[in-house]
């Protein structure tokens, strides 16, 4: 359709469009798909070449005093079997990683009140001490902007907080009325002023959202300008509330991967666990609509499973080693280089 064509064209170009021609886009996915894949492969080859980006992923902690309606280790989920790992655990895992070429770690976990703000900074400051050639990631979720800054000094480089969903309304649909937002939002840009690498991101499919969100999503990311985006297929969990929804497409996933690679070009963009979970091969599809970035898992095998913030999430028996292994011939697969660098935004 030559009006996709131009407004492929046009986001190339100026890296913006109208709400109303992001929907346009939005709502004809499958009309010169090969035309805007090739633009995003285009935009991450002249940024970032053939590298592919591995971060050591630790999810230390399920943890969680929120209630987000869909997702698995949510407050009120009294099945979920829950775990912490120890800070001496924590750096076994780092030093595994690290042998393995990881120099970026990811911490993510629930908001788990046990891990306070200083042992928060505790951790960071100790990751950063023994490796100071890695990045250190975090991603523990809303939190003051004096919490922040106390962390960025403690050396964190990057932080990850998906907003999920720009629209105030659809926000309010996932999620129970002490959170919003607006919090959220000024989250990310406190995030921004502080001087962190900053991450957002949405679910793809998620419950009740519209192209139109969609469309408003993209204008706010335009807006904040991160550094990193985090975009997921929604995939349902049993014991939430929208048990019995459908999860989101890879389809449309991978659209939205190519349209953020081209409307922000600089960004690190992952091909994340969630889309190798709806498609064995969505990861390598990823990478080829211009996903830049894989987050092997460095957990211990044994509280892989308890992470469950979606139903049957792919890679939580392997070893560290096995997932490094794997990933790298994925990549290699689809014509690209797993690279062991910190991966910082150029």
């Amino acid at each position: 359709m030559e009006r996709v064509i131009t407004l492929v064209d046009k986001l190339a170009k100026s890296h913006v469009l109208s709400r109303e021609e992001f929907s346009f886009l939005l709502d004809n996915i499958g009309e010169e798909d090969t035309y805007l894949y090739g633009k995003a492969r285009e935009a991450a080859l002249a940024n970032y070449g053939n590298k592919i980006y591995v971060r050591g992923l630790m999810e230390f902690s399920n943890y969680c005093k929120n209630d987000c309606y869909y997702c698995g280790i949510r407050r009120s989920n009294q099945k979920a079997s829950r775990y912490r790992l120890s800070p001496e655990q924590i750096m076994e895992c780092c030093s595994i990683g690290y042998g393995l070429g990881f120099r970026t770690f990811v911490l993510q976990g629930g908001e788990d009140p046990w891990f306070t703000d200083e042992k928060i900074a505790y951790l960071v400051e100790r990751m950063k001490k023994q490796y100071p050639d890695c990045a250190v990631t975090l991603s523990v979720g809303e939190k003051g902007y004096d919490t922040y800054k106390r962390w960025f000094d403690a050396g964190a480089d990057r932080y990850l907080l998906r907003h999920e969903t720009a629209n105030p309304c659809h926000y309010a649909s996932l999620h129970p009325p002490q959170m919003s937002s607006e919090y959220r939002k000024e989250c990310l840009h406190n995030l921004k002023a502080i001087g962190y690498q900053t991450g957002c991101g949405i679910m793809a499919g998620s419950p009740y959202q519209t192209t139109a969100h969609i469309a408003e999503d993209l204008e706010f990311m335009h807006g904040l300008q991160p550094e990193m985006v985090g975009i997921g297929p929604f995939i349902p969990h049993h014991d939430t509330q929208f048990a019995k929804e459908p999860a989101g497409s890879v389809e449309m996933t991978l659209f939205l991967l190519a349209v953020i690679r081209i409307l922000l070009p600089k960004v690190l963009l992952p091909a994340t666990t969630a889309l190798g979970t709806m498609d064995p091969l969505g990861r390598e599809k990823g990478l080829q609509a211009g996903a830049n970035v894989v987050m092997p898992n460095l957990s211990p095998v044994k509280n892989r499973k308890q992470y469950e913030l979606y139903d049957n999430k792919i890679c939580t028996g392997e070893e560290a080693a096995e997932c490094r292994g794997c990933m790298g011939r994925r990549v290699a697969s689809v014509g690209y280089e797993l690279v062991t660098e910190r991966g910082d935004a150029v």
